[in-house]
């Protein structure tokens, strides 16, 4: 009895102590990409002709993989807003983000906490999510329910009440 909790704890101990390192990450950017560039905390690489980024810093404790898809100019309004709506029903871990003039398919989360699974999944959602855009505006097969129509009428103007 005594040796099977110190072999639990041990077991626990050493899954807990694991972290996720720029060695690990760019590891397994490599295994998952058709090909890959880095300079400093910065990987650029492409997933099926995909251009995805990430950028980590193990001080902040934060690494990002984003993928860039049009730029705002080129986008009407009914296409930002089926971003936001997608933002919350079909984008999941992904999110839509406008910087520098350039709508970008981002997934973020704490370096060390990151596991294998996870960046994986990550690169699988931020290459969906950015080829989806101005279609069905996803990064898996799975959507939340409720008013997830695509187009939305701006003609209809709502007043927000003040608290």
């Amino acid at each position: 009895m005594r040796f099977t909790i110190l072999l639990f704890l041990g077991i626990l101990t050493n899954a807990v102590a694991q972290q996720m390192t720029p060695e690990n990450l760019i590891s397994l950017i490599e295994q998952e990409s058709d090909t890959l560039s880095i300079s400093s905390n910065q990987i650029q690489f492409k997933v099926n002709n995909g251009l995805l980024i990430c950028i980590f810093d193990e001080n902040a404790n934060r690494m990002r993989i984003i993928s860039p898809i049009i730029e705002r100019k080129k986008l009407t309004e009914d296409e930002l807003l089926n971003a936001l709506v997608a933002n919350f029903h079909s984008v999941l871990d992904v999110k839509y983000a406008l910087s520098d003039e350039i709508i970008w398919s981002v997934y973020t989360h704490p370096l060390k906490e990151l596991t294998e699974g996870q960046v994986i999944d990550a690169i699988q959602q931020v290459y969906a999510a950015a080829i989806t855009f101005g279609n069905s505006y996803s990064s898996t097969n799975l959507i939340f329910p409720g008013n997830s129509k695509k187009v939305i009428d701006t003609t209809k103007t709502r007043v927000l009440k003040k608290l």
